[in-house]
């Protein structure tokens, strides 16, 4: 029985990081996709529609501005590199200099990700007429859903591990994973992103997210062997 339980442990442990790199691959060929499909001007009809749709919205219901533009707010670069700062500071003071490291990496990196990114496709913004407020910059892919998904997911991710129970786990992971969708969804609801540039940077964001954790995990492994 303590063989079958070792051996099923190590099964686990290997099957858990598998499955990451997994979802990671699946998340980045949605990425390549999206992308490849926008650039073609595939998508132009359902961007359209939602871009129309968010519109009429915002004039039937006007109070829902404000929401959105809070919500569009908890994703804004001032916010999420205030949490990033705080959590690297916290981490390197408790003693977890190699995971402050990498949370520094996994935010910095990506921001210059996509920033290259937005770059390279050009993609412009909705027009102006469409927009409840003024965006500056190139549009594929959304910023702030790319930067909101790699900070929310990363952090909900360090805050998961240190609980036990599993409801705990989901309720943290689901958290993060709301804030992340609420940011996207005020972005295109105020008109200043495609409905796919959203997306893509859910999924980019998402892998990239992933892709450091996984790492992380290799690391603190290595670690206690």
């Amino acid at each position: 029985m303590p063989e079958l339980d070792l051996r099923f442990r190590t099964d686990r442990a290997l099957l858990k990081p598998l499955l990451s790199g997994l979802a990671i691959l699946l998340l980045l060929l949605m990425f390549a996709k999206l992308s490849s499909e926008a650039l073609e001007g595939d998508t132009r009809s359902f961007d359209l529609y939602l871009l129309h749709r968010s519109q009429a919205l915002r004039v039937d219901h006007p109070h829902l501005i404000d929401v959105m533009r809070d919500l569009s707010a908890l994703g804004s670069t001032v916010l999420l590199t205030l949490l990033a700062l705080i959590t690297v500071v916290y981490l390197a003071l408790v003693g977890s200099r190699p995971m402050a490291a990498l949370v520094a990496g996994a935010v910095a990196s990506g921001a210059v990700m996509v920033d290259l990114m937005k770059a390279a496709f050009g993609r412009l913004r909705p027009d102006a007429a469409f927009a409840e407020m003024a965006a500056q910059g190139l549009s594929f892919p959304s910023g702030h859903s790319s930067i909101s998904a790699i900070v929310y997911l990363t952090l909900g991710a360090l805050v998961a591990s240190t609980r036990t129970r599993l409801v705990e786990q989901t309720y943290v992971l689901a958290v993060s994973a709301v804030m992340t969708g609420l940011v996207g969804i005020s972005r295109v609801a105020l008109g200043v992103h495609w409905a796919t540039d959203v997306m893509a940077g859910w999924a980019f964001g998402a892998a990239w997210a992933m892709a450091w954790l996984l790492l992380a995990g290799r690391i603190a492994r290595t670690g206690t062997t």
